[in-house]
């Protein structure tokens, strides 16, 4: 079959990888526009474009699927298109511009996770398990019949990132077998079944660490928001990026209150403690929890603000 692919982060390069390495007939590649990156905001090809030109692959650089995007799509007449993680919606005239429509690799257990964070809203709710599914593209959003699926139990102290690091190669594999399959005739997707749960995108306010909840909830929020768009708190007035944290001791111990423990700082939460391992001050390199605590020099340390003061 002749394959369009759409995608633009990281994680879609995996698939972009085992499409080109299939038997399919890779005809282009499209990804969005180069991107200012870092504090020089030096322009950037996304990770799939760098993939792309490394693999001689016709590129079609674009944040908008307008009709332009479209004709220059239609004009690579491509029998299958296949979506990961573009970062735009495909709406008609394009959803039916290939013959066999378009597929999507999505980073959940269909319905559970409709939209653009699906990883990240899972662990913030704690889930346990989770997986990729590869579905038929429709115009309402991820709401199409599923093809396959794979399920992957989280790790406990796994972060966002790294789960959806696990994903990519997992579903990447997925991936091609479905296209194996549509293209032998025997791909037979089914429609979705269960309540469906959203996940939008995530700002950086979804990173403010509330400690009044329990341990393990302070936890999945950590997790869930590790590393974008990175989990933080606020001590003395200044915002503290937390990087690393681990299950605490069981002290009795207020809400956001801090102590030195036995070798790492102690914050207090509705129920139980959590460890800060690595912190990031305002205006400094990242350090151990522990460091940090020694410039603290404050009589009695705490969270000052909560996620409504500092989102």
């Amino acid at each position: 079959m002749r394959i369009v692919f759409a995608g633009t982060p990281a994680p879609a390069t995996p698939s972009l990888r085992a499409i080109a390495a299939s038997g399919h007939n890779l005809v282009g590649v499209v990804t969005r526009t180069d991107a200012a990156i870092g504090r020089k905001r030096v322009m950037t090809p996304s990770p799939v474009a760098d993939l792309a030109a490394g693999l001689g692959i016709t590129t079609i650089k674009t944040d908008h699927l307008d009709d332009a995007a479209t004709r220059a799509i239609a004009d690579l007449a491509p029998d299958l298109g296949v979506i990961v993680a573009y970062g735009a919606l495909v709406r008609e005239p394009l959803l039916t511009t290939p013959p066999l429509g378009w597929i999507n690799l999505h980073f959940s257990l269909l319905p559970r996770w409709r939209g653009a964070a699906p990883v990240q809203r899972a662990l913030i709710a704690g889930d346990r398990v989770t997986g990729a599914s590869v579905f038929q593209l429709v115009a309402e959003l991820d709401a199409g019949d599923v093809f396959d699926e794979v399920r992957y139990t989280v790790p406990h102290d796994a972060t966002a990132g790294e789960v959806l690091h696990a994903l990519a190669d997992l579903g990447a594999a997925l991936l091609v077998d479905v296209v194996d399959g549509i293209e032998a005739g025997t791909a037979s997707p089914e429609p979705q079944s269960g309540e469906p749960s959203l996940a939008p995108k995530l700002s950086i306010g979804d990173g403010a660490l509330d400690f009044t909840v329990p341990a393990d909830e302070v936890i999945d929020r950590f997790r869930g928001t590790t590393p974008e768009p990175g989990a933080h708190t606020s001590v003395a007035g200044q915002r503290l990026k937390v990087l690393a944290v681990r299950r605490g001791p069981d002290i009795d111990l207020a809400p956001g209150a801090l102590t030195m423990g036995e070798h790492d700082v102690v914050i207090g939460t509705g129920s139980g403690t959590v460890l800060l391992l690595v912190v990031q001050p305002a205006g400094k390199s990242a350090m151990a929890g522990s460091d940090w605590w020694r410039g603290l020099r404050l009589d009695d340390p705490r969270v000052d603000s909560f996620p409504a003061d500092i989102a």
